[in-house]
Protein backbone atom coordinates (compact mmCIF):
# COMPACT_ATOMS: atom_id res chain seq x y z
CA UNK A 1 0.00 0.00 0.00
CA UNK A 2 1.33 3.11 -0.45
CA UNK A 3 1.80 6.26 2.06
CA UNK A 4 -1.62 7.66 0.86
CA UNK A 5 -3.63 4.86 1.36
CA UNK A 6 -2.03 3.66 4.94
CA UNK A 7 -2.15 7.19 5.97
CA UNK A 8 -6.19 7.55 5.12
CA UNK A 9 -6.87 4.08 7.15
CA UNK A 10 -4.91 5.42 10.22
CA UNK A 11 -7.00 8.38 10.44
CA UNK A 12 -9.96 6.39 10.15
CA UNK A 13 -8.93 4.10 13.00
CA UNK A 14 -8.47 7.27 14.91
CA UNK A 15 -11.74 8.68 14.52
CA UNK A 16 -13.37 5.06 14.98
CA UNK A 17 -11.34 4.83 18.29
CA UNK A 18 -12.17 9.14 19.21
CA UNK A 19 -15.89 7.94 18.17
CA UNK A 20 -16.06 4.99 21.09
CA UNK A 21 -14.66 7.50 23.21
CA UNK A 22 -16.34 10.39 23.06
CA UNK A 23 -13.73 12.60 21.83
CA UNK A 24 -12.95 15.17 18.94
CA UNK A 25 -10.74 13.46 16.45
CA UNK A 26 -9.18 17.32 16.17
CA UNK A 27 -7.86 16.43 19.81
CA UNK A 28 -5.46 13.27 18.63
CA UNK A 29 -2.53 14.60 17.05
CA UNK A 30 -0.62 11.94 14.35
CA UNK A 31 2.88 11.55 14.91
CA UNK A 32 4.50 9.73 12.13
CA UNK A 33 8.12 8.16 13.60
CA UNK A 34 10.51 8.48 10.17
CA UNK A 35 13.19 6.86 12.10
CA UNK A 36 15.59 5.42 9.13
CA UNK A 37 13.48 6.35 6.72
CA UNK A 38 14.51 8.39 4.02
CA UNK A 39 13.96 12.53 2.78
CA UNK A 40 11.79 11.09 0.02
CA UNK A 41 9.61 9.43 2.20
CA UNK A 42 9.14 12.52 4.42
CA UNK A 43 8.35 14.80 0.95
CA UNK A 44 5.57 11.89 -0.10
CA UNK A 45 4.37 12.05 3.51
CA UNK A 46 4.26 15.85 3.78
CA UNK A 47 2.40 15.83 0.17
CA UNK A 48 -0.27 13.31 1.33
CA UNK A 49 -0.68 16.06 4.24
CA UNK A 50 1.17 14.59 7.32
CA UNK A 51 3.46 17.26 8.81
CA UNK A 52 4.21 15.73 12.46
CA UNK A 53 7.65 13.58 12.40
CA UNK A 54 9.17 12.12 15.41
CA UNK A 55 12.95 10.87 15.01
CA UNK A 56 15.14 9.05 17.86
CA UNK A 57 18.24 9.60 16.84
CA UNK A 58 20.63 13.12 17.03
CA UNK A 59 23.19 12.14 14.40
CA UNK A 60 20.22 10.81 11.79
CA UNK A 61 18.01 13.83 12.66
CA UNK A 62 20.83 16.30 11.86
CA UNK A 63 21.57 15.17 8.46
CA UNK A 64 18.39 14.23 7.51
CA UNK A 65 15.89 17.34 8.55
CA UNK A 66 17.79 19.81 6.17
CA UNK A 67 16.64 17.71 3.07
CA UNK A 68 13.17 17.19 3.92
CA UNK A 69 10.44 20.02 3.08
CA UNK A 70 10.58 23.20 5.43
CA UNK A 71 6.55 22.67 6.88
CA UNK A 72 7.54 19.52 8.36
CA UNK A 73 7.69 19.64 12.25
CA UNK A 74 9.91 17.66 14.49
CA UNK A 75 9.85 15.87 17.56
CA UNK A 76 12.72 14.16 19.34
CA UNK A 77 11.06 10.96 21.15
CA UNK A 78 14.52 8.76 21.38
CA UNK A 79 16.65 8.58 24.66
CA UNK A 80 17.95 12.22 24.67
CA UNK A 81 21.65 12.49 26.08
CA UNK A 82 23.52 15.15 27.81
CA UNK A 83 25.95 15.76 25.06
CA UNK A 84 23.14 15.83 22.26
CA UNK A 85 20.93 18.27 23.95
CA UNK A 86 22.27 21.54 22.17
CA UNK A 87 21.68 20.18 18.46
CA UNK A 88 18.53 18.54 19.95
CA UNK A 89 17.73 21.99 20.64
CA UNK A 90 18.13 23.35 17.42
CA UNK A 91 16.73 20.61 15.05
CA UNK A 92 13.33 19.71 17.05
CA UNK A 93 9.98 22.11 18.29
CA UNK A 94 9.46 19.36 20.85
CA UNK A 95 11.81 16.93 22.82
CA UNK A 96 9.42 14.06 23.95
CA UNK A 97 11.61 11.66 27.20
CA UNK A 98 12.77 14.11 29.37
CA UNK A 99 13.82 11.17 32.33
CA UNK A 100 15.86 13.67 34.65
CA UNK A 101 16.04 16.38 36.01
CA UNK A 102 19.73 16.84 34.64
CA UNK A 103 18.59 16.48 31.65
CA UNK A 104 15.70 19.15 32.12
CA UNK A 105 18.48 21.59 33.18
CA UNK A 106 20.64 21.52 30.66
CA UNK A 107 17.76 21.38 28.13
CA UNK A 108 16.85 24.98 29.44
CA UNK A 109 20.28 25.93 29.25
CA UNK A 110 20.80 25.53 25.80
CA UNK A 111 17.55 26.64 25.13
CA UNK A 112 18.25 29.86 27.00
CA UNK A 113 21.98 30.05 24.55
CA UNK A 114 19.67 29.43 21.90
CA UNK A 115 16.63 32.16 22.87
CA UNK A 116 14.67 30.19 22.57
CA UNK A 117 11.80 28.54 25.23
CA UNK A 118 11.63 24.50 24.46
CA UNK A 119 7.95 22.50 25.26
CA UNK A 120 8.76 18.55 26.72
CA UNK A 121 7.08 15.44 27.63
CA UNK A 122 8.43 13.92 30.64
CA UNK A 123 9.08 10.45 30.11
CA UNK A 124 7.40 7.78 32.55
CA UNK A 125 8.80 4.41 32.93
CA UNK A 126 4.85 3.53 33.96
CA UNK A 127 5.97 -0.62 34.26
CA UNK A 128 9.18 0.16 36.28
CA UNK A 129 11.18 -1.70 33.68
CA UNK A 130 14.92 -1.94 34.16
CA UNK A 131 15.40 -1.83 30.35
CA UNK A 132 13.92 1.43 29.92
CA UNK A 133 14.08 5.31 30.71
CA UNK A 134 11.80 6.89 32.45
CA UNK A 135 10.96 8.92 35.76
CA UNK A 136 9.36 6.68 38.63
CA UNK A 137 6.00 8.16 39.47
CA UNK A 138 7.25 8.96 42.91
CA UNK A 139 10.48 10.84 41.82
CA UNK A 140 8.34 13.15 39.48
CA UNK A 141 6.21 14.02 42.08
CA UNK A 142 8.80 15.23 43.98
CA UNK A 143 10.99 16.55 41.43
CA UNK A 144 8.20 18.23 39.54
CA UNK A 145 7.89 21.77 40.72
CA UNK A 146 11.64 21.85 40.44
CA UNK A 147 11.25 20.96 36.76
CA UNK A 148 8.30 23.37 36.13
CA UNK A 149 10.73 26.25 37.82
CA UNK A 150 13.44 25.56 34.94
CA UNK A 151 13.32 28.97 32.53
CA UNK A 152 13.53 27.89 28.97
CA UNK A 153 11.31 24.58 28.97
CA UNK A 154 7.72 24.18 29.50
CA UNK A 155 5.88 20.94 30.35
CA UNK A 156 3.57 19.93 28.69
CA UNK A 157 2.80 16.42 29.47
CA UNK A 158 4.02 13.16 29.83
CA UNK A 159 4.58 10.16 27.38
CA UNK A 160 5.15 6.62 27.79
CA UNK A 161 6.18 3.27 25.65
CA UNK A 162 4.15 0.42 27.88
CA UNK A 163 5.91 -3.17 27.79
CA UNK A 164 5.06 -4.62 24.36
CA UNK A 165 2.24 -6.68 24.64
CA UNK A 166 0.83 -9.07 21.35
CA UNK A 167 -2.77 -7.88 22.45
CA UNK A 168 -3.16 -4.33 22.73
CA UNK A 169 -6.16 -4.75 25.14
CA UNK A 170 -3.15 -5.61 27.57
CA UNK A 171 -1.38 -2.23 27.17
CA UNK A 172 -4.51 -0.40 28.35
CA UNK A 173 -4.05 -0.40 32.49
CA UNK A 174 -0.78 1.21 31.80
CA UNK A 175 -2.45 3.40 29.29
CA UNK A 176 -4.56 4.31 32.22
CA UNK A 177 -1.81 4.29 35.21
CA UNK A 178 0.15 7.48 32.25
CA UNK A 179 -3.49 9.47 32.72
CA UNK A 180 -4.05 9.29 36.30
CA UNK A 181 -0.58 10.18 36.94
CA UNK A 182 -0.78 13.50 34.76
CA UNK A 183 -4.35 14.32 36.66
CA UNK A 184 -2.11 14.09 40.24
CA UNK A 185 1.01 16.42 37.99
CA UNK A 186 -2.02 18.87 37.39
CA UNK A 187 -3.14 18.87 40.87
CA UNK A 188 0.73 19.14 42.00
CA UNK A 189 1.43 22.37 39.77
CA UNK A 190 -1.94 23.97 39.71
CA UNK A 191 -2.20 23.96 36.27
CA UNK A 192 -3.24 21.60 33.07
CA UNK A 193 -0.86 19.52 31.05
CA UNK A 194 -2.64 19.43 27.37
CA UNK A 195 -0.64 16.55 26.04
CA UNK A 196 -0.41 12.66 26.89
CA UNK A 197 1.84 11.05 24.10
CA UNK A 198 1.20 6.97 24.42
CA UNK A 199 0.23 4.41 21.57
CA UNK A 200 2.15 3.11 19.01
CA UNK A 201 1.36 1.11 15.79
CA UNK A 202 0.04 -1.80 17.69
CA UNK A 203 -1.62 -0.33 20.22
CA UNK A 204 -2.78 3.72 19.47
CA UNK A 205 -6.58 2.79 19.36
CA UNK A 206 -6.49 1.92 23.09
CA UNK A 207 -4.61 4.52 24.14
CA UNK A 208 -7.00 6.86 22.58
CA UNK A 209 -9.64 5.63 24.19
CA UNK A 210 -7.69 6.14 27.54
CA UNK A 211 -6.95 9.84 26.55
CA UNK A 212 -4.16 9.68 24.13
CA UNK A 213 -3.30 12.86 22.58
CA UNK A 214 -0.26 12.32 20.67
CA UNK A 215 0.20 8.85 19.26
CA UNK A 216 3.29 7.39 17.33
CA UNK A 217 3.05 5.53 14.59
CA UNK A 218 5.96 4.38 12.11
CA UNK A 219 5.37 0.78 10.48
CA UNK A 220 1.39 1.13 10.00
CA UNK A 221 2.52 4.61 8.04
CA UNK A 222 5.70 3.18 6.38
CA UNK A 223 5.50 -0.32 5.92
CA UNK A 224 8.46 -2.25 7.04
CA UNK A 225 12.03 -0.84 6.45
CA UNK A 226 13.58 -1.58 2.95
CA UNK A 227 16.09 0.59 2.98
CA UNK A 228 17.67 2.06 5.51
CA UNK A 229 18.39 6.11 5.93
CA UNK A 230 22.32 6.36 6.47
CA UNK A 231 23.87 9.60 7.00
CA UNK A 232 26.93 10.18 6.22
CA UNK A 233 30.05 10.35 8.68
Amino acid sequence: MSFAENLASIQQRIHAACDRAGRDPGSVALLAVSKTHPPESIREAVNCGQLFFGENKIQEARAKIPLCPGKARWHFIGHLQSNKVRDAVELFEMIQGVDSLNLAREISKRAEQASKTLPVLLEMNVAGEGSKFGYKPDQLLSELNELNALPRIEIHGLMAIPPYAPVPERARPYFQKLRDLKNDCEQVLGAPLPELSMGMSGDFEVAIEEGSTIVRVGTALFGERISRFKPAN
